[in-house]
Parts: C-alpha cells; sequence; structure tokens
C-alpha cells in the first residue's frame, strides 16, 4: 500500500484502553507495509488541529484511532477544506468506547476495520454539514435532539465516571422529567414550520448510535440524503414499554413515529439547545443542515 495515513490517537478513548491497544495494533499495520504518522491528542478539540494542519502538508488519508469523538475531531479538520479538493480518505482503529458508525457494516468493529485498511476496501461516504450561530460542524453518524441527546448531556456532565450505570442513572432521570417540546424547522420542499412538540429528533447518516442502538433502521451513509426520524410525544409509560423498540429499529413502526429521507433541513430554535453529535454532547443554536454527497471515502 504506498497510501501515508496520518493517524490522530486519542489515547484516553476507552478509559485509557486505546493508549494501551494503539501500539501494537500500529505496529501490525506496519509490518504490513502500510505507512502511518502517529499524532496523539492530550485534551478534547486537538485532533481538529492536528488534522488540519496534516491537511495542508499532504496528507490525504487518516486513520482515526479511538471512539466515535476521534473520527468526529479528523472529520472537522479536514472540511471545509477538502469539499474544494481532492477527497480525503478515513479509515479507523477503533479502540475507544465505541463506534458506532462502524456497526452499519460490521459487530466485529476492530478486526473487520484492519482488515479493510490492509486490504484497501473503501467505499464513498456523504458528509453531513451543520450551520450554526457560532460556525459549522461535519459528521458521518449522526445529530440528535431531545430525549437522546438530553440523556447523552446529563451522563456527560454528571455520572460519566460510572459508565454504562452512569448512562442508565441518565436515562432515569430524563425520563423522570420526560421534556417533551418542539424544535421548530423545515424540512426539504416543505413551506410550514414544524412546531409540534416531540421526543426526540435524529438526522442520520448511518443507522446505530451509542454503539448498539438502530435509531435509523433505513440510513444509508452514501445515498446522498439525511434520514431523519422523529418520535412524537410519547408518554412515560409509552416510552418504557417501548424503549426496547430503539434497539432493533422497530421503534418507527410507532404510531407517533415517522422517518423521511431530505437533503435540507432549516431550524427555527429561539436559542441553543443541547444536541449530540457522533457521540460529542455540544450546546448549539443551529440554523441549517445540509448533506455533501461523497465528500469522502471510508476504509470499511
Amino acid at each position: 500500500m504506498r497510501e501515508r495515513f496520518f493517524a490522530v490517537v486519542n489515547p484516553a478513548a476507552g478509559g485509557g484502553r486505546c493508549g494501551k491497544l494503539a501500539p501494537a495494533a500500529l505496529e501490525k499495520l506496519q509490518r504490513h507495509g502500510v505507512s502511518v504518522e502517529v499524532a496523539e491528542t492530550r485534551f478534547a478539540g486537538q485532533g481538529i488541529e492536528l488534522t488540519r494542519q496534516a491537511y495542508r502538508h499532504g496528507f490525504r488519508h487518516f486513520l482515526a484511532v479511538g471512539g466515535d469523538g476521534t473520527s468526529y475531531e479528523i472529520l472537522n479538520g479536514l472540511f471545509p477544506e477538502a469539499a474544494q479538493s481532492e477527497r480525503p480518505t478515513l479509515a479507523f482503529l477503533p479502540l475507544g468506547t465505541g463506534n458506532s458508525f462502524l456497526r452499519d457494516f460490521t459487530r466485529q468493529s476492530a478486526e473487520y476495520a484492519t482488515e479493510a485498511l490492509l486490504a484497501g476496501r473503501r467505499r464513498p461516504c456523504d458528509v453531513l454539514q451543520l450551520v450554526h450561530t457560532k460556525g459549522t460542524i461535519y459528521y458521518i453518524n449522526l445529530l440528535s435532539m431531545g430525549f437522546t441527546a438530553d440523556v447523552a448531556a446529563l451522563t456527560n456532565r454528571k455520572f460519566k465516571s460510572l459508565g454504562e450505570m452512569g448512562y442508565l442513572l441518565g436515562v432515569l432521570i430524563c425520563l423522570l422529567r420526560l421534556n417533551r417540546r418542539p424544535f421548530p424547522l423545515r424540512v426539504g420542499g416543505c413551506q410550514e414550520m414544524d412546531r409540534r412538540r416531540c421526543l426526540f429528533l435524529t438526522f442520520n447518516n448511518s443507522k446505530f448510535t451509542g454503539g448498539k442502538m438502530m435509531i435509523a433502521p433505513q440510513a444509508d451513509p452514501s445515498d446522498g440524503w439525511i434520514e431523519f426520524v422523529r418520535w412524537g410525544p410519547i408518554g412515560r409509560l409509552g416510552l418504557l414499554w417501548n424503549l426496547h423498540r430503539l434497539y432493533d429499529g422497530s421503534h418507527i413502526e410507532h404510531p407517533l413515529a415517522s422517518r423521511q429521507a431530505v437533503q435540507r433541513v432549516d431550524f427555527a430554535l429561539d436559542g441553543p439547545v443541547d444536541v449530540m453529535v457522533d457521540g460529542e454532547v455540544l450546546t448549539l443554536h443551529c440554523q441549517a443542515l445540509q448533506v455533501l454527497p461523497g465528500a469522502l471515502d471510508v476504509m470499511v
């Protein structure tokens, strides 16, 4: 393989698991002839700047060594500059807590990702672009707001050190609060603003979130569309009864749920809201979302 890869390694991913496993995994690639230049991140956001510098120095092939947050930072270091130039390639060594994007292709993520890289298997992938009042971000998995983002935000801010137990606490507290509210938006060619209350909204490029939740069972990362999933104002008992359906994708069959493929979303929010983007929790005043078809090659 002739390509040079720039590897962004987050040693803290997976509770430090990535830092322990990354050297051997990278050495294996090098033994098989893969040329890799390695850079480790020490703080959140550093991967964006490292990637941006590498891209400007001529790298076009990148390797995310960590979890969802690592690939998110690489993506936001590549774009928007990469949209005007040669299409970059992103490969994965998923050694963090999880990589929901890769689950669309296999459940044996670490082994399969290495095999795909060594075999040079790649496919075009859409990139989703969100414009907010303070800038622009890019993602390849999903953006969500409402209940799913509330759980992620509470867990991240209060219970992150508790691992899976912390996530369950976040779900329980958000279930008790159950803040069903409107997120005014307009999708596709619709003229009217949708101001209906809802449990959550998600704007997906791939099927899974949180590792195992199939939030958007009909999403396709290379079809040129945003898969928009909405779940209306379901009650506490109804949510408890149907929560398991998020794991097999059957929740979209619920009478209060809906999905549609769109290419643009325009928001009319009153102010910033918590959103979950590719595993990252951000507070953004969202303005517009659109798809950049086939803007990236992924090795899967």
